[in-house]
């Protein structure tokens, strides 16, 4: 019987090998979800670098009273923004081994709204 950890590493590493045969050169969105916070990077695999990235522990973001979904959908907006300054208009979305719901959903709406095409 494989863990709840190992579980997890197999499907985000089947939801990336899947992505990148259907990238075709875009930079993806991965997401990473913890217990209180969550983080969000646009990152350039073939030039192996983040283009760019928001978090729930930036300090405009902390200030805000906002929890779960609420604060997603600004991190969200927040790298969406920062995407779109650092010229990246459309991406693949990682959502890692997470299902796409609650707090990662939020995050991907917002992110679509804000103007990134995925």
């Amino acid at each position: 019987m494989l863990s709840a950890t190992e579980l997890f590493e197999r499907r985000q590493r089947r939801n990336r090998y899947r992505l990148r045969k259907l990238s075709s050169g875009r930079p993806r969105l991965s997401v990473f979800r913890s217990n209180k916070h969550i983080y969000a990077q646009v990152i350039d695999d073939r030039a192996g670098r983040t283009v760019a990235a928001a978090s729930s522990m930036e300090a405009p973001l902390r200030t805000q009273e906002a929890k779960g979904a609420d604060l997603a959908q600004l991190v969200g907006k927040l790298v969406a923004e920062r995407a779109l300054a650092a010229g990246v208009k459309t991406v693949v979305f990682d959502r890692g081994g997470y299902r796409y719901h609650g707090r990662v959903k939020a995050l991907g709406d917002a992110a679509r709204e804000a103007g990134l095409a995925f």
